[in-house]
């Protein structure tokens, strides 16, 4: 790698680096793989993405926990000469930095200036050995990844780090002959016919209620539900399809629903006693819709439940499958924080270039590409994002996202949904990213837009794609659900058959004539992203699938304890898992 290279590649970053921690890198074992490494430390350890970070070799030391490597006397005598002008500034051809680094004032502390938590215990000075030097950086490498507690067994199995010394850029530009058998199911990016007046609202719950009310009845308990208006004094034993109104807790500690059709309200009870169904009735949430059988109260509308029904799925039965899928979200392309080296070593490893001989024949197998939502970082999302930019123009992140998805394989469909980030509607069901501010993806040829969600086959295989912000409103709503266990968020909304049941909350809900959030038909796959996670599991022959990022730590993740799994993708490949890890 080249000097030039290294110094552009922490300068993208808002990253200065002095000449001792220069030095560090570019003698280490793989100088690339160190400072991707480094960057991730300093993006995700200490610093905002707001700090113009000045790094001295004694914070490589202390971050990277490597003692430097003894110099040469030719090296030592450069480092010297560099001390006596390290006042000066680090030349760069700023010409060749392909976006604006955003410039602090220069009153802006530096990192030597922040109080330090330790001093750095000085090791004896022992020149390491090549092997003892291959084994520090391997222990960089490992402490680089994410911790281990947010990944499951299944995901640690199937786990491969994918590297190689080159790093190359193709792509064939001829149009592929490969047969695809690709379909969209569900696209809801031109049904929106929703005015926003109360009309509207009745008819979106009323769609809700009687798509999951034709799901449930076909359950043996609730074949003759009875309505709430029909409850009568000749009845011991209720039967009911209702929806989630209101859920609170009695004095004793007992749950109380409130629930409701379209006939009345009824309260039922359920007992902290009996604790299987007491512990479904804390994960129940608001506006979903279920079955529950009760039995009466001398009041009519009061009742003790004695079992709650969710729509649930039936086990799907596995199918052929002899090609790949990979599934990406969340790639935040136009962020100080995404991991541009790592995303172009995945984009190699795709185009068979890179990786070992065994993950080459996988990638040779890939015919389909997913991207569930935020492909570029956005603008105005939140407030002062444009602090965290590198590129602050939502045309010019989509344009950098074709320049990088139009290196990958001609023959490989990509499959590309909006999340909350992309420049579509906020509210859900979102339409496909308007081809007005991603015209250069719409260019390329093997390139499909779709809606959030939407269902598309892919040589039979079903793949339900939603970009998962409900996830934040489950996480609040159910205290055993928490965002590094998102594979159990997924098997809760397929069991309530509904990617967004709560209305109202941090999630935005569009009161469409039609409720197209509803999971009417049972996916083969269901991949999500949103919170940044990998996770991974099979629940009743459904492969569930959260992608993670391209992304390093946000501020909002920091807040609130998220420790991401950036650069990990997962693969479905001839119907068995596979994670590849790019970092």
């Amino acid at each position: 790698m080249s000097t030039n290279k290294i110094l552009l590649k922490f300068a993208k970053k808002g990253i200065n680096l002095s000449p001792e921690a220069y030095n560090r890198v570019i003698n280490a074992e793989n100088p690339i793989d160190f400072a991707s490494s480094l960057i991730v430390k300093l993006k995700s350890d200490k610093f905002t993405s707001k700090d113009l970070i000045s790094v001295s070799g004694e914070t490589v030391d202390e971050l990277t926990g490597i003692k430097p490597i003894e110099e040469n006397k030719s090296q030592k005598t450069l480092i010297n000469s560099e001390k006596e002008e390290k006042s000066k500034p680090i030349k760069q051809k700023t010409q060749t930095i392909r976006k604006p680094i955003k410039k602090e004032p220069e009153t802006k502390p530096k990192i030597e200036q922040k109080p330090k938590a330790k001093p750095i215990k000085k090791e004896p000075e022992t020149t390491q050995t090549p092997q003892e030097k291959i084994d520090s950086i391997e222990n960089l490498k490992k402490d680089s990844d994410v911790k281990e507690k947010h990944v499951n067994e299944v995901i640690l199995e199937a786990s491969e780090t994918v590297k190689d010394e080159k790093i190359k850029f193709k792509r064939n530009l001829e149009k592929s002959n490969v047969q695809y058998d690709f379909k969209i199911i569900q696209d809801t990016s031109k049904k929106s016919y929703t005015s926003g007046e109360l009309e509207n609202l009745i008819s979106y719950f009323k769609s809700r209620y009687e798509k999951l009310h034709n799901i449930l009845s076909k359950r043996p308990e609730l074949r003759n539900p009875i309505k709430v208006a029909d409850i009568d004094d000749s009845q011991d034993s209720l039967s009911m399809i209702l929806m989630v109104k209101e859920i609170r807790s009695s004095k004793n500690g007992h749950k109380i629903v409130e629930l409701e059709d379209d006939t009345g309200n009824i309260s039922v009870l359920f007992s902290q006693n009996k604790e299987e169904l007491f512990e479904e009735a804390e994960k129940l949430v608001r506006d979903e819709v279920i079955g529950v059988i009760a039995n009466k109260s001398d009041d009519n509308h009061f009742a003790f439940g004695q079992q709650i029904i969710k729509p649930g799925v039936l086990r799907v039965p596995d199918k052929e499958m002899d090609f790949g899928i990979v599934f990406l979200s969340d790639v935040h392309i136009g962020s100080l924080t995404f991991l541009e080296d790592a995303f172009q070593r995945f984009i190699d490893w795709i185009n068979c270039d890179f990786g070992t001989e065994e993950q080459r024949r996988v990638a040779e197998d890939i015919k389909y590409l997913i991207i569930g939502g935020d492909i570029v970082d956005g603008i105005g999302v939140y407030p002062n994002q444009d602090q965290e930019l590198v590129i602050k123009d939502i045309t010019e992140q989509y344009n950098e996202a074709a320049r990088f998805l139009g290196n990958i394989r001609s023959d490989i469909k990509i499959i590309i949904a909006p999340g909350n980030h992309d420049a579509s509607r906020v509210a859900e069901p979102q339409p496909a990213v308007p081809e007005e501010y991603a015209k250069a993806l719409y260019e390329l040829d093997n390139v499909e837009f779709i809606s959030n969600p939407g269902v598309v086959s892919l040589d039979g295989i079903n793949v339900l794609i939603y970009h998962g912000r409900s996830f934040d409103d489950l996480v609040m709503a159910v205290k055993e659900f928490s965002y590094e266990r998102s594979d159990l968020l997924m098997e809760e909304l397929l069991q309530k058959r509904h990617l967004a049941p709560i209305y109202g909350e941090r999630t935005p809900l569009a009161s469409e004539l039609e409720d197209y959030l509803v999971i009417d038909e049972v996916p083969d796959i269901l991949h999500t992203g949103h919170i940044h996670v990998n996770s991974y599991k099979r629940y009743k022959g459904i492969h569930l699938i959260n992608s993670g990022t391209f992304q390093t730590q946000t501020s909002f993740q920091k807040i609130h304890n998220i420790e991401p799994t950036p650069a990990e993708v997962p693969v479905i490949h001839k119907g068995k898992y596979k994670h590849f890890k790019f970092l």
